[in-house]
C-alpha cells in the first residue's frame, strides 16, 4: 500500500507542475524559448515516470545551479527581457525545473508545490481571458490529489521517499483490489472537494463586500496595440495593429438589438506632419467632474451649429486591458461616466483617463451624431479662420503631390466639393493591402501614390489629409476604430485590434470639422458555422470580463437590486396564481353544488359508478389474479402444474372450513395422515396423489382428473359435518 501511495503521489506531483504550466502558458505571455524548454523538461520528466527509470540532479550540484542563476536573473531583468514579472517568471519556470529532477527530501515535493502555485499565480496576474477559469479549475483538481496523497504519504510516517529509489522499505503488497479502491475513492473525492471550493468562493466573490485594490496588476504588461493610439503615430503602425484578430473592446448601443449601427470610434486626432510621423501637438486639459461623478465633455454648440440635425445615442464601453489611457467615443461625445477620478482633453478632442488607480476598463457615454447636409456644408466659406493655420501646415513634399491636388480639385467649386473629389480619387484609383514594405522608403507618400498605389488606412488618410491642405482646407486625421461585428448573443459589438482605422477631419466654417473616409471598402467576413461557434465563445468571455475581472462594488449593488427585484416578482408571481387558484376551487365548488341541488339522482348515480371504479383499480391485481385462477382451473390443461397448485390450495381451504385444517409444517401425505375420518382420508388421499403426478409429473390427464375429484369431496361435505372433529392431529 505505501507503494502505491508513493507512486500515486509523484504522479499527482508531475500533473500538478503540469498543470500550473499549462495554466501560465494558456495565458499566451510566455516567450517562446521559456515555452520549449520547460516543456521538453515536463516531457523527459513523465517519461522517467511512466518508465520508472531513475534520475536526480546531486544536491551539490542543484545549490551551484541556483547561485548562477541568480546573475543569470539579474541579466535577464536588466538586459534580456526588462520587466520584473517577465524576468521573475522566468526564475520561478528555472526553480522548477531544477526542483523537478532533485527530489529527494519531503521539502523538496512542498517547494514543487509552492512553485506550481506560484505559476497559476503569474497567470492571474499575466491575463484576464475566461481561459483562466478551465485551467485554475483543472490546477485545483489535480492540487486536491496532490495534498490528500501528500497527507497519507506522511501519515506513514519513515518510508520510501521517493518512488525512484532503488530498495523499496515495503515489500510489494499482491492485494492489488485496496489499491484500486484506495486509486477510485481519490478519484471520486477530488471531484466532489473540486466542486465544494469552486461553489463556496463563487458565494464569497458575489457576496464579500468589494474593496479597491490593485495587487500584483501594475506588473502587468501593456499591449502593442496601445502604441497605436499615442500623441505620436508613424506610418506603418495601424497596419501593423490590423494584423492581430485580438479583441480590443465590446460596445453596447442602447436599444439596439440588431446591430443597426456602423459607427467609427474616435481615439487621438493628430494635426502635425513631418512627412512619415503624424503629431498632437496639443496638451490636454483638465475636466471637472460633475456633481453626479460623470464629465461633460463638450460645450454647448454655438447657435451656427445647433441647428445641425443630430441623433443622441448612450453606448456602454467593455475595455480590453489594452494598456492606453484613451477613451474610444462616437463622433461628438458631450457626456462620459465611470470609476474615474481626472479626466482631461485637447483641442483635437481626445479624452484621456489621468487617474492612475482607475485604468480604463468600463464606462459609459452618450454621443451627438451629426447628419451631414451637404447643401449646408457647400454654402461654407472657402477662407478659413485664423486658428486653423496650424491644420494647414505642410512639410517639405513631392511637388508631384500638390499638382495630383490641384488637378483633382481644378473642377470643384466649394471647398466641400473639393473634398468629396479627393477622397473619391483615392477610393477609386488605389487597392487596399496589408502587405507593409520591408523598408520605409524615404518619401512615404509619393511612393504611396505615384509608385505602390496600394497600401491601407494610414497613407489613404495621410494623403487626403494633405491634399486638403495643399489646397487650403484645414484638415487632420483621427485614429481610432471601425464598428466591428455585432453579436446579437450579447447585443454588442466586437472590436478587434484588425478594426484599427484612420480617417481624415476636415474643418467648415460654420459647420466645424466632417469626417471623411477615403480608404476603399474592405471584402464582408463570410459568416459560417466556426464563426458563430466564436460568437458563443465571445459571449462568454464578455461575461467574465463584465461580471468576474470588472467586478465592484457597483456591480454588487446590481446584482442585489436585481435579486431582490426579482424575488419580488417571483413572490408577486407565486401570490397571484395562488389567489387565481383558490378563487377558480371556488368557482368550481359553487357549480358543483348548483348541479348537485339540481340533479340529485344523477349525481348519486355518478357517486355510485365512480366508487365502483374505485373498487375496481383498488383491487384490480386481485381480479386479475382470481380470472388468472379461474381460467386455470376451468382449463387445466395449459399449465398443468399450476392448475394443480390451485386446486390442492381450494381442497385445503375447503377441508379447513369444514376444521380440518393443513399445518404449514405438514407436507401432503402428513396431513392425509391426520385426518381421522376413513372416508374423508381415502378421498383426500386420493386426490393428493392425483395432484402430486400432476404438479411433479406435469399429468395432463391428473390435472384433468382434479376437479371431478374436488366434487366428489364436496359431495361428501354432510357426512364429514357429522363427524366435525376438533382440530387435526399432528
Amino acid at each position: 500500500m505505501a507503494k502505491s501511495i508513493e507512486r500515486y503521489f509523484n504522479l499527482a506531483l508531475y500533473l500538478l507542475v503540469l498543470s500550473g504550466f499549462g495554466t501560465l502558458a494558456s495565458s499566451g505571455q510566455l516567450d517562446l524559448p521559456a515555452v520549449v524548454f520547460v516543456t521538453s523538461a515536463l516531457l523527459f520528466r513523465g517519461y522517467l515516470l511512466l518508465t520508472q527509470h531513475h534520475f536526480v540532479i546531486p544536491e551539490a550540484f542543484t545549490s551551484y545551479l541556483t547561485l548562477i542563476y541568480v546573475l543569470v536573473y539579474f541579466a535577464d531583468y536588466f538586459f534580456l527581457s526588462g520587466t520584473f514579472l517577465t524576468a521573475t517568471v522566468h526564475l520561478v519556470l528555472f526553480l522548477m525545473v531544477v526542483r523537478l529532477f532533485s527530489l529527494q527530501r519531503t521539502r523538496d515535493h512542498y517547494m514543487l508545490a509552492v512553485l506550481s502555485f506560484l505559476m497559476v499565480l503569474a497567470s492571474a496576474v499575466l491575463t484576464v481571458s475566461s481561459v483562466f477559469l478551465f485551467a485554475f479549475a483543472g490546477f485545483l483538481l489535480v492540487a486536491i490529489l496532490t495534498f490528500v496523497l501528500m497527507e497519507m504519504r506522511h501519515s506513514l510516517g519513515p518510508g520510501p521517499l521517493s518512488a525512484d529509489s532503488d530498495t523499496p522499505a515495503i515489500a510489494h503488497d499482491p492485494r492489488t483490489s485496496s489499491h484500486r479502491q484506495m486509486l477510485h475513492g481519490l478519484l471520486a473525492i477530488a471531484p466532489a472537494l473540486m466542486l465544494l471550493i469552486l461553489i463556496g468562493s463563487f458565494f464569497v466573490f458575489f457576496f464579500l463586500p468589494r474593496v479597491s485594490s490593485r495587487y500584483l496588476t501594475a506588473y502587468a504588461p501593456g499591449n502593442d496595440v496601445s502604441t497605436g493610439f499615442t500623441d505620436r503615430l508613424q506610418l506603418g503602425r495601424i497596419g501593423q495593429i490590423q494584423q492581430s484578430s485580438a479583441v480590443v473592446m465590446h460596445i453596447e448601443i442602447q436599444n439596439d438589438v440588431q446591430g443597426a449601427y456602423d459607427l467609427k470610434w474616435r481615439g487621438v486626432a493628430l494635426n502635425s506632419f513631418d512627412g512619415k510621423v503624424w503629431v498632437n501637438s496639443f496638451s490636454p486639459t483638465q475636466i471637472p467632474s460633475l456633481a453626479d461623478g460623470s464629465y461633460q465633455l463638450s460645450s454647448p454648440a454655438p447657435p451656427a451649429l445647433s441647428a445641425i440635425p443630430q441623433r443622441s445615442i448612450h453606448y456602454r464601453v467593455l475595455m480590453e486591458p489594452i494598456g492606453t489611457n484613451v477613451f474610444f467615443l462616437a463622433e461628438k461625445p458631450h457626456r462620459l461616466s465611470g470609476n474615474f477620478r481626472l479626466l482631461a482633453t485637447d483641442a483635437g478632442g481626445a479624452v484621456y483617463d489621468l487617474d492612475l488607480e482607475h485604468p480604463i476598463s468600463r464606462y459609459d457615454a452618450e454621443s451627438d451624431l451629426p447628419e451631414v447636409d451637404a447643401d449646408q456644408l457647400r454654402l461654407s466659406a472657402n477662407n478659413p479662420p485664423g486658428w486653423a493655420n496650424e491644420y494647414l501646415k505642410l512639410p517639405p513634399l513631392d511637388l508631384r503631390i500638390l499638382h495630383l491636388a490641384e488637378q483633382i480639385t481644378a473642377s470643384s467649386p466649394t471647398n466641400f466639393d473639393k473634398a468629396l473629389a479627393i477622397e473619391q480619387y483615392l477610393r477609386s484609383h488605389f487597392g487596399y493591402t496589408l502587405q507593409l514594405p520591408r523598408t520605409q522608403p524615404r518619401d512615404p507618400l509619393a511612393n504611396f501614390l505615384f509608385e505602390r498605389k496600394q497600401g491601407h488606412c494610414e497613407y489613404f488618410a495621410s494623403s487626403m489629409a494633405v491634399m486638403l491642405r495643399a489646397v487650403h482646407i484645414p484638415s487632420r486625421i483621427v485614429n481610432g476604430f471601425r464598428t466591428g461585428e455585432f453579436n446579437d448573443l450579447t447585443g454588442q459589438y466586437v472590436i478587434r485590434a484588425s478594426n484599427a482605422h484612420s480617417w481624415v477631419e476636415a474643418y467648415f466654417p460654420g459647420s466645424g470639422w466632417i469626417s471623411f473616409d477615403p480608404t476603399p471598402p474592405g471584402t464582408l467576413p463570410t459568416h459560417t458555422g466556426w464563426s458563430r461557434l466564436q460568437l458563443y465563445v465571445d459571449a462568454a468571455a464578455s461575461f467574465w470580463r463584465e461580471w468576474i475581472i470588472n467586478y465592484d462594488a457597483g456591480h454588487q449593488r446590481a446584482l442585489g437590486r436585481d435579486a431582490a427585484l426579482n424575488s419580488r416578482r417571483f413572490l408577486d408571481g407565486v401570490r397571484l396564481w395562488v389567489a387565481e387558484q383558490h378563487r377558480a376551487l371556488l368557482r368550481s365548488a359553487r357549480r358543483a353544488h348548483r348541479h348537485i341541488t339540481n340533479f340529485p339522482l344523477r349525481w348519486l348515480a355518478a357517486l355510485i359508478l365512480l366508487a365502483l371504479l374505485l373498487a375496481v383499480l383498488i383491487n384490480f391485481r386481485r381480479l386479475l389474479r382470481a380470472l388468472r385462477a379461474h381460467s386455470l382451473r376451468t382449463h387445466p390443461t395449459r399449465a398443468p402444474r399450476e392448475s394443480a397448485a390451485l386446486w390442492y390450495e381450494r381442497m385445503v381451504r375447503r377441508l379447513a372450513r369444514l376444521g380440518w385444517r393443513k399445518s404449514p409444517s405438514q407436507t401432503p401425505a402428513d396431513f392425509v395422515s391426520a385426518i381421522q375420518e376413513p372416508v374423508l382420508r381415502k378421498k383426500v388421499a386420493r386426490f393428493t396423489r392425483t395432484y402430486e403426478s400432476a404438479r411433479f409429473g406435469r399429468s395432463v390427464d391428473d390435472a384433468r382428473a382434479l376437479p371431478k375429484l374436488f366434487e366428489e369431496m364436496i359431495a361428501d361435505k354432510n357426512h364429514a359435518e357429522e363427524k366435525k372433529p376438533t382440530q387435526a392431529a399432528g
